[in-house]
This record gives structure tokens, sequence and C-alpha cells, in this order.
């Protein structure tokens, strides 16, 4: 009898292989069951069509990643469907391959867009900031303005004066911002990514190199943030981290004023910088 792992693995790989179209494949000939043959699967999947009989049968022992992995194409597999494979297959998910970004989805976009008082930042797992909100624009920095491969949080931390006069103990703010980017590039699978821009800081900045020696390693869900802003002038506000579902490599960060004055000075100072653009 097999074992409840290995039944809802045999049961998730037979419901998926009898959703998918044969000739959306090439396959043709009569069938008396809908979806893909167990042989064609196999196939597909490049593996023996006696192993993934067993897997369907419930049998056979534990699969490796790899083989996992191929059912995973074989099958079409979403994201969120090879992860929990891999979760009924080996009890963990798959590992985690940076993949780079050139944007988030419409939908994500209006819905930061939203918040009209509440700073909101999307960064990729490198800290590339690749999208944001017009409160953002005027609490933080006016992305929009700064090529593509200069809207890094690090660079702007160490690179940038103008940002570090903004900021209250810059010191112990910077040594948690580099614990917390050294956490994100490790959990999204992108340390050979940032391995370039560490040795790009390493050279321009004596107290990133120092910090990046210290191999803190911070989390970040949420916290205060205070600023010193040219036309705000200091104001607090606090911060949530949020996982963008299916994209490990991506966070959301919303900076909500504590005061309710400095919210409406914010919306204000928006909606005046949008109606002179």
């Amino acid at each position: 009898m097999p074992s409840n792992s290995a039944g809802s693995l045999a049961a998730f790989l037979k419901d998926r292989r009898t959703r998918l179209d044969p000739a959306s494949f090439g396959f043709s000939g009569r069938r008396r069951t809908p979806g893909l043959r167990r042989e064609e699967v196999a196939q597909r999947a490049n593996i023996s069509p006696t192993w993934y009989t067993w897997l369907e049968q419930g049998r056979g022992g534990a699969p490796s990643a790899d083989v996992l992995n191929r059912i995973a194409k074989g099958l079409l597999l979403t994201e969120a469907e090879r992860e929990h494979l891999f979760m009924l297959g080996l009890g963990r998910p798959p590992e985690v391959h940076y993949r780079g970004v050139e944007g988030v989805s419409p939908r994500l976009q209006r819905l930061i867009d939203t918040l009209d008082a509440s700073p909101a930042i999307v960064r990729t797992a490198t800290w590339d900031v690749v999208a944001w909100n017009r409160a953002a624009q005027v609490v933080m920095t006016d992305y929009s303005t700064l090529p593509e491969g200069e809207r890094n949080i690090l660079r702007f931390m160490f690179l940038s004066p103008h940002i570090r006069a903004r900021q209250h103990d810059w010191q112990n703010l910077a040594r948690f911002v580099v614990g917390a980017f050294r956490a994100d590039a490790a959990r999204a699978g992108a340390v050979s990514e940032v391995a370039q821009l560490v040795d790009e800081l390493c050279g321009a900045s004596p107290e990133f190199a120092a910090l990046w020696r210290a191999n803190d390693v911070l989390s970040h869900g949420d916290g205060t943030k205070r600023l010193k802003h040219p036309e705000l002038g200091d104001i607090e506000l606090e911060y949530s981290g949020f996982a963008v579902d299916g994209r490990p490599d991506l966070s959301l960060t919303v900076y909500n004023p504590v005061d309710s004055a400095v919210a409406d000075r914010i919306r204000a100072l928006a909606l005046a910088r949008h109606s002179k653009e």
C-alpha cells in the first residue's frame, strides 16, 4: 500500500496528466480516457515509462529533483504546481533559480497606485526598484528620472550623498540594508547575480566593504523609517514588506505615514507634482 505522500503524488500526477489535450502535443488515435497516456508523459519527460507508471501507482520510492523537474516540464506545470509537485515528492520546495525582472504586472502597478499617501515600491532580489507609486516618487526618489541600471537601493545608500543626507542614523540603517540584502539574494538564488554589484560597491565604498565582510544576515518584515525631507520636513513612516505570490525574486514594501497630517502633505505634494507633468 502506498504511503500518504506517495498516494498524494500519484493522484496529483494523474489529475494533471488527464487535463492535457493529446492533439496539442501531436499525439493522435482513439482514447478511452481523457488526457495523455502515461507513456506519452514519460516520453515528454525523457524518463522510463515503467518508472513514471510506478509513480502514478504510488510506488517506486522518492523521485529525484531532476525527475520531478522533467515531469513538471512534460506536464506543462505552472510554477505553483511545480512547487506543489516537489512538496509531494520530496517534502520541500524546488531550489530557486534567479531570473531577471523587467517590470511588474499591470494589476500590481494599479494596486500600488491606489496608495496615494503611502509610498510603495517593488524591488528585485538584487534590490533594483522595478515599480513605484507617486507617493514614493515625492518621498523617496523619482525613479522615473533615472536609467534602469541606476535604480538600485544599495547604490543610493552608499554612493549618493543626497540620499545619505536624508537618513536618520545612516550607519545603523546601512548595516540593516546590507544584512537584509544578503538574505534576499540568498533566498532568491541570486548570489551569483549580485556578485558584480557587490564588487562595484566594495571598490567604491569602504563602508559597504566593511559591512559586507561582517556577513550579517537580517530579516526586514516591518519597522519604522525616519527621513529628513527637503519639503515635508522630518517625517516618520511605518513600513511592511510583502512577498509577491509566486515570485520569490520580488518583494513589495509599503511605507505608511505615522502622522495623518504628514499623509495629507504627501498626498498634496504628489498631486502638485503630477499636475506639473
